[in-house]
């Protein structure tokens, strides 16, 4: 009796609900890698890119704009300790491991290059060590765990957040039909934070300034969102990141004002003020 081959079943399925009409997260075989810094680069003033390569990076799989991987960082007394594979999954040890988790900007299977772009603060884990990292640096990674496969079968798509989200922004407005419309909203401190991005014809850009207002705080980016109009007639994606206290009006606002399901939103904290390395799953 011959086997069935499941291992590319997940391509199959992101192939489904891509052509489909509503949204649904789709898990791919998680990995743990052994990568290279490659070379690291700021992108506006806001964001410090961390290339990453070699043998390590050959069959990563990258399908969604908002997926993310775990850097994995040694222990306080300098221990590095990392998952074991099981299968197409990775058993994570106790106690749980030292690890920030980031979207995956870029993948080139080609030239075999991750890019992570990390919003830098000061006391950050990885923020640090992006600012020191230099070619060569070995960086374990793990994941990504699985992506949010959006179709492209909806009318409008809304994309808003902080600098924390612009990663996942500016990948989903390159990989979006050329033939949508839509909003992205992005909140930066100021104007040499926002880069070059290549959205849809359709799609209005709109860069907000917090000016000196600490980040995660202030209302501009609810009522630039809360202020966009969709005709009635259309079926609308919402997707929306950054500091879960901001970002909670809008959960309100998808829910009670544009009514939409639960497969046609996706609004995640991405961090919360005060909170090191957290994570909304946990709360």
């Amino acid at each position: 009796m011959s086997r069935v081959d499941h291992r590319h079943r997940h391509l199959e399925r992101i192939a489904e609900v891509r052509a489909g009409l509503q949204a649904e997260k789709v898990g791919y075989p998680i990995g743990i890698r052994a990568t290279e810094v490659v070379r690291t680069a700021m992108v506006g003033s806001g964001l410090l890119r961390v290339t990453l390569g070699g043998a390590g990076t050959e069959g990563f799989e990258a399908h969604a704009p908002d997926e993310h991987v775990k850097l994995i960082f040694p222990d306080p007394d300098g221990t590095l300790r990392l998952p074991e594979q099981n299968g197409a999954m990775l058993r994570w040890p106790r106690p749980a491991l030292v690890s920030r988790e980031y979207t995956v900007r870029r993948y080139d299977p080609v030239a075999g290059e991750i890019d992570i772009d990390i919003a830098p603060h000061d006391g950050g884990l990885a923020s640090d060590w992006a600012h020191t990292a230099g070619p060569g640096d070995v960086m374990h990674i793990a994941g990504p765990p699985g992506g949010l496969i959006v179709p492209d079968t909806y009318d409008r798509y809304l994309l808003a957040g902080d600098i924390t989200a612009l990663p996942a922004i500016a990948r989903r407005l390159e990989e979006l039909p050329r033939s949508v419309k839509g909003w992205a909203f992005i909140e930066v401190a100021d104007a040499t934070q926002e880069i070059e991005l290549s959205a849809p014809e359709g799609v209005e850009v709109r860069w907000l300034h917090r000016g000196d207002r600490p980040a995660g705080t202030g209302d501009a980016l609810e009522r630039a969102v809360t202020a966009v109009t969709v005709p009635e007639s259309e079926r609308a994606y919402v997707w929306v990141a950054g500091e879960a206290g901001q970002i909670k009006p809008l959960r309100r606002w998808v829910r009670d004002e544009l009514r939409l399901e639960r497969a046609d939103h996706d609004i995640t904290g991405y961090w919360k003020r005060g909170v090191a390395d957290f994570d909304e799953d946990d709360h």
